[in-house]
């Protein structure tokens, strides 16, 4: 009798930069159970290795996974590469001079990570995200579709969460979404923003709550700010974002083809070509499987591509292009 033998895919996962973001996403891969093998990188060495005991000492009580650190040998033929290494922005430094520092960290880390796992999917974290993205599918030679930023994700969950709060509905039936750049650019989608299959248009006059463009525009103000307000307060945004990246990571590895707004290479999007920022997309196993050509009002198309220039301005001014 012949025996079938199944093999699990590895699902192996590297996370190149240990420090808050890439630990807090180590821990929060490690308990959602899509990844067995997990590999800290860090250009302190020691911090990778104390992370990755620390993790690993966690073990007996979460999914099945090993949690090791090591160097660019170790991350080799990884399914995903996650890339949290960068410079943290300096008081008074604009987002440019921060775009010009990390451009230089990825001329390093970049061309390795691809070496290491050229079959990967590459995703970014660092900011300024889309540029940094832009920068990967440059320096790494990957097609367009392994290389993802974590983009407006977080900016349309806290939308959702936002809307959720006035309106007095759970966030995960409220469906909408922040395109463009992640960063002060970024455009709300209200057109197609709906609770239920209902959208707002339709759904407010019945629930018995203003929401007049007041409103919207406060909530939209909170979305955008809310980094800035929260790391006014604890110096650093890293929960909401590993688990963010959690969920990109688990839509890759069991290729759920989720629907998500990340940033992506846009090429002809309203007016918008050759730059990475966010759209809804579908993500399984390849990567970007394709974007969702949700339609937009007239208004929202052209602050779109005011986005897109924008990120194309400063992708020449850090010698990302021509």
């Amino acid at each position: 009798m012949k025996h079938l033998i199944h093999t699990r895919r590895r699902n192996k996962v590297s996370v190149i930069g240990a420090g808050l973001v890439g630990s807090t996403y180590a821990y929060t891969l490690m308990l959602s159970g899509a990844a067995s093998e997990i590999v800290l990188l860090d250009a302190c060495v020691q911090r990778a290795e104390g992370e990755a005991m620390d993790l690993s000492h966690g073990a007996p009580f979460a999914p099945p996974v090993r949690i090791r650190s090591g160097d660019w040998e170790a991350t080799s033929n990884s399914d995903i590469v996650v890339i949290t290494a960068g410079a943290a922005q300096k008081p008074g430094e604009t987002r440019l001079d921060l775009a010009k520092r990390n451009v230089e960290v990825f001329r390093d880390i970049v061309p390795k990570a691809a070496a290491a796992s050229p079959d990967s999917i590459m995703l970014v974290v660092t900011n300024p995200v889309d540029l940094m993205a832009y920068a990967a599918i440059v320096m790494s030679g990957f097609p367009a579709s392994r290389v993802i930023g974590s983009g407006t994700l977080l900016d349309s969950a806290r939308l959702r969460q936002l809307i959720g709060e006035h309106c007095k509905v759970a966030p995960g039936n409220v469906h909408a979404y922040i395109i463009g750049e992640h960063g002060d650019s970024e455009v709300p989608l209200w057109s197609t923003a709906n609770i239920a299959g209902l959208r707002l248009d339709e759904y407010c006059p019945v629930c018995g709550r203003a929401c007049d463009s007041s409103i919207r525009t406060r909530i939209f103000e909170e979305v955008r700010d809310a980094a800035y307000v929260v790391i006014e307060r604890k110096g650093a945004t890293y929960y909401a974002i590993a688990l963010a990246l959690t969920a990109v990571t688990r839509a890759i590895l069991r290729d759920e083809s989720a629907v998500m707004t990340v940033s992506c290479l846009i090429d002809g999007f309203c007016g918008a070509r050759d730059i990475c920022l966010s759209l809804p997309a579908v993500i399984n196993r390849s990567g970007v499987d394709r974007f969702l050509h949700i339609p937009l009002t007239e208004d929202e198309c052209e602050n779109f591509e005011k986005s897109a220039r924008v990120l194309q301005d400063a992708a020449v001014q850090v010698g990302l292009r021509n």
